[in-house]
């Protein structure tokens, strides 16, 4: 199994793969677009591997990072998620990024992945909710199912106020995860008033 790569950039292409010579052997790896764009021609280059390997086809995913290639592995193994969708999921949004999508149940920020509707959205969060390693700020309603959490009714106010997506998410990261839905509300219109003051 090929864990990583260090070598030159021979040549990038238009299908998101790169090719990288190590001691003369020249690798075809697939990217995100924002690895292929560090990737330049004639460059030396590091990529941690993710090497797939089916019985039609060996694939070898780069990555910058561990973080992404970590992610990647949470990614293909979870039900209706394949290496192309995983790779177009992290070409839309970093590690860190989905961590907070999925702790703050962020379907529209899902939705901005080629090939996500709002039902695969809906889907990927309960999925993805127990494999990444997610900080406690969506606690399970008692009684464990469909009812609305503090924190997303606090991202519904916020959004309706006319707020970001990502300053909603920043925000939220620093509340205690165990306050009510008003003491939230106050206490993140603070902070997002301070930032934009």
């Amino acid at each position: 199994m090929i864990g990583s790569l260090r070598g030159s950039v021979l040549e990038r292409t238009d299908e998101g793969t790169a090719l990288i010579e190590v001691g003369g052997v020249g690798y075809l790896v697939s990217v995100t677009p924002r690895t292929l764009a560090e990737l330049e021609p004639g460059s030396s280059a590091f990529l941690y591997v993710h090497h797939h390997i089916r019985e039609d086809a060996q694939t070898l995913f780069g990555f910058l990072s561990r973080d992404e290639r970590t992610t990647f592995q949470v990614l293909i193994n979870t039900h209706g998620i394949g290496p192309a969708l995983a790779l177009a999921i992290l070409g839309t949004h970093s590690p860190s990024a989905l961590v907070d999508i999925v702790a703050t149940s962020d379907l529209n920020a899902l939705t901005l992945v080629p090939g996500v509707g709002k039902k695969t959205a809906e889907r990927l969060l309960v999925e993805l909710r127990n494999r990444l390693n997610l900080p406690m700020l969506d606690p399970i309603p008692a009684g464990g199912g469909g009812g609305s959490t503090a924190i997303g009714d606090v991202r519904e106010a916020l959004t309706g106020l006319g707020y970001g997506q990502e300053e909603i998410r920043d925000a939220l990261r620093e509340l205690p995860s165990t306050a009510g839905a008003s003491t939230l509300l106050r206490e993140a219109l603070k902070l997002l008033g301070a930032r934009r003051a």
